[in-house]
């Protein structure tokens, strides 16, 4: 039952004060694809070498997640929603400290991430649209999961019997079955520098 006696409590530290603080601004960098288009792995690479220039991170992982904040959702299409509005409200949160989110989620919905990207200031919320073919994702299985949606063992599996909706305007789009980890890497990075955002 939702509570309608609460009241949001301002701090006396704005979000501009925690950016100035960091040296840099605060963002959100959501990457979306199918299962094995190397989200984590591009995202991991990408969070080391924001690092390494000085930038405050925190990355978010869809199974990462699942294990304890949304440890009580599985995967039908209203959990899948419901795990990506709570992703999207704690990346706001975290932005608002000042960090660079990075979220690696397959976020099949495009009205879900919009609905992240609607909740945002404007320009906080940057799509990086991991694109792989689903042959390619397949042929890499990491985790076996395609290997069992084909047995039948897993029901709802996207790119099988469950859609995913690729972006339609994403910010970035890297290639993985194209382009190599580090390509990907440092055609994000030449992004933010062009913008200054790093």
């Amino acid at each position: 039952m939702k509570s309608s006696n609460i009241t949001w409590h301002n701090s006396k530290v704005t979000k501009e004060d925690r950016q100035k603080q960091k040296n840099h601004k605060s963002f959100v960098l959501w990457f979306t694809g199918l299962s094995g288009s190397g989200k984590s792995t591009v995202s991991v690479e990408l969070e080391k070498a924001l690092y390494e220039h000085g930038v405050h991170t925190y990355r978010l992982d869809g199974d990462n997640v699942r294990h304890g904040l949304n440890s009580n959702l599985g995967f039908s299409p209203e959990d899948r929603t419901e795990n990506i509005r709570r992703v999207g409200e704690v990346a706001k949160l975290m932005s608002d400290a000042g960090l660079v989110t990075l979220t690696a989620f397959i976020s099949p919905y495009r009205q879900d991430r919009d609905h992240v990207r609607d909740i945002m200031e404007d320009g906080e919320f940057i799509e990086v649209f991991v694109k792989c073919s689903l042959e390619e994702c397949e042929s890499r299985d990491p985790k076996g999961l395609y290997q069992k949606a084909r047995a039948g063992e897993i029901k709802g599996f996207t790119g099988i019997d469950a859609p995913y909706e690729e972006p339609e305007k994403p910010e970035i789009v890297v290639e993985t079955d194209k382009q190599t980890q580090e390509e990907s890497v440092a055609a994000i990075m030449d992004y933010l520098k062009d913008r200054k955002l790093i």
